[in-house]
C-alpha cells in the first residue's frame, strides 16, 4: 500500500473519532446569510460542517465524476437547486471544496441574489479562486476559518503528544503519526501547490520547501534562501506568499511603537499552520520537555493556539514579535504593543531569561508582560506574570489574557 491509500485509510477511519470533539469554531448564521469556510486540508471542516448542518445538501468537488460534471457546466448548480423543494433549501447548501471549479461563482452569486438561497463555501483556499479572477461576491459572504485542533477542543492533552504528532486530527489521534505527517507533506502540501498550478517551477519549489526545514520560526532572510533554490528573492517571496495564501502558514511581523535604530523593521518570520507538520519538515523529534528543539516547538504551539483564539472569538489583534539588533527578543506582541509575551520552554525562569521582556517594557510600556513556560506555578516578578502554560490557555480561552 503507497503512503498516500495508507493516509486516506486513515483518515476514514479517524472521522468518527473526530465526533466526539467539539470544535469551539461556531458558524452561527442568520436568515440569508451566506459564509466561505477556509482552512489547510484535513482540518476537520468537512466533518464539522456535517455535523453542525445535518439536514443540508453537501457537494463535494473531490468527487471527480461531480467535479468534471460541473466544470464542464457550472449552471447545473443552479438547475439542480432550482427543482429541489422548499424544505431542502431551508439550511445552507454546503459546496466543497469550491476553489477547484472558480466558474462556479457566478451561478452561487445569481442564486443568492435572486432566490435568497444560503450557500456555506468550503475550501483549503481562495488563491485559486482569485487567480481564476471568480466572482468572490463582492463581501457578501462572511468568512470564517479552521485550525487544526486547540487544547481547548481537548479534554486530556500531553505536551510532547501535541508538539510531535501536531494538532491536525488525523495525526494527533494515531500512532502511526509519522507516516502520516510524511504522507501529508508529500501528497497534501507539495502536491497541491502542484496541482493546483500555483507554480510552475517544480523543481525550485521543492527546494524552497526544503529550505523551510532550517528558517522555519526564524528571521527570513529572502536572499539566503533564494540562493538554496536557485530563484531571485522576488519568487522566494511569491512561495511564501503562495503558503500564506493556502493557509499552510503564516507570517509573522516585527514590531515597531517607534523610531529605533536598535530594534528589527524588516524581515518577518515564518510558521507552518501546524507544529507537527512544522516537526517533520525539519525532522525534528523531540523525547523530553528540555532543550532547542523543544523549546521551538513549544513556541510555536503557543503560537497556534493565539491564532486560533484570535480567529474563532473574533477579537482581530495583531500578533508581532519584537526584536533588537543586538539579539533581545520577545516572541509575540500582542495588540499594537499591549500584551508582551515570551515562550520559554524552561521549567524554572531565570532572572537573565526575563532579560528581553524587561528591555521591552522598558521600550514600549505594555499593559501586560507575560512568560509562559513550564513552571508548576504561577507568580509574579516585578511587572511579569510567570505562568505555567496550562494555566495561560486556559485563562486565553476563557478571554483572561487578551479579549
Amino acid at each position: 500500500m503507497s503512503i498516500f491509500a495508507h493516509y486516506s485509510e486513515l483518515v476514514k477511519l479517524n472521522r468518527n473519532n473526530m465526533q466526539n470533539i467539539k470544535r469551539v469554531l461556531n458558524i452561527n448564521l442568520p436568515e440569508n446569510q451566506s459564509a466561505f469556510l477556509w482552512g489547510p486540508r484535513k482540518t476537520g471542516k468537512t466533518t464539522y460542517l456535517k455535523s453542525e448542518f445535518p439536514n443540508s445538501l453537501v457537494y463535494d468537488f473531490l468527487q471527480t465524476d461531480l467535479f468534471f460534471e460541473y466544470s464542464k457546466k457550472p449552471s447545473l448548480l443552479r438547475e439542480q437547486l432550482l427543482a429541489k423543494d422548499t424544505n431542502s433549501l431551508n439550511f445552507p447548501v454546503i459546496l466543497d471544496e469550491v476553489q477547484k471549479i472558480p466558474q462556479i461563482m457566478d451561478e452561487i452569486h445569481w442564486l443568492i441574489e435572486n432566490k435568497g438561497i444560503q450557500f456555506i463555501l468550503c475550501g483549503s483556499s481562495a488563491r485559486k479562486l482569485k487567480r481564476g479572477r471568480a466572482n468572490l461576491l463582492g463581501g457578501r459572504l462572511w468568512r470564517f476559518e479552521m485550525f487544526p485542533l486547540v487544547t481547548a477542543e481537548l479534554k486530556n492533552w500531553n505536551l510532547l503528544t501535541v508538539l510531535n504528532r501536531g494538532m491536525i486530527p488525523v495525526h494527533y489521534q494515531q500512532e502511526e503519526y509519522k507516516r502520516s505527517l510524511r504522507a501529508y507533506i508529500q501528497d497534501y502540501l507539495k502536491e497541491e501547490v502542484f496541482a493546483e498550478g500555483l507554480t510552475r517551477n517544480i523543481p525550485a519549489f521543492s527546494r524552497f520547501f526544503d529550505a523551510l526545514g532550517y528558517s522555519h520560526g526564524e528571521l527570513t532572510n529572502y536572499t539566503n534562501i533564494s540562493r538554496d533554490c536557485g530563484v531571485n528573492s522576488k519568487t522566494v517571496r511569491e512561495y511564501y506568499q503562495i503558503l500564506v495564501d493556502t493557509l499552510m502558514g503564516t507570517m509573522i511581523k516585527p514590531f515597531k511603537k517607534r523610531q529605533n535604530r536598535q530594534v528589527i523593521t524588516k524581515a518577518p518570520k515564518f510558521y507552518l499552520f501546524d507544529v507537527g507538520v512544522a516537526g517533520a519538515l525539519t525532522k525534528r523529534h523531540i523525547e523530553e520537555e528540555k532543550g532547542e528543539l523543544f523549546g521551538k516547538a513549544f513556541e510555536h504551539f503557543i503560537l497556534m493556539e493565539l491564532m486560533a483564539y484570535n480567529s474563532y472569538y473574533e477579537v482581530d489583534f495583531e500578533i508581532d514579535f519584537w526584536r533588537t539588533k543586538s539579539g533581545l527578543e520577545v516572541d509575540f506582541i500582542l495588540g499594537n504593543g499591549e500584551i508582551a509575551i515570551e515562550v520559554k520552554g524552561t521549567s524554572h525562569v531565570e532572572k537573565r531569561d526575563l532579560l528581553p521582556i524587561k528591555a521591552f517594557i522598558e521600550e514600549c510600556s505594555p499593559h501586560k508582560a507575560i512568560v509562559v513556560c513550564n513552571e508548576k506555578e504561577e507568580r509574579v516578578y516585578e511587572q511579569i506574570q510567570i505562568i505555567p502554560y496550562r494555566k495561560f490557555l486556559s485563562d486565553l480561552w476563557e478571554g483572561k489574557i487578551i479579549r
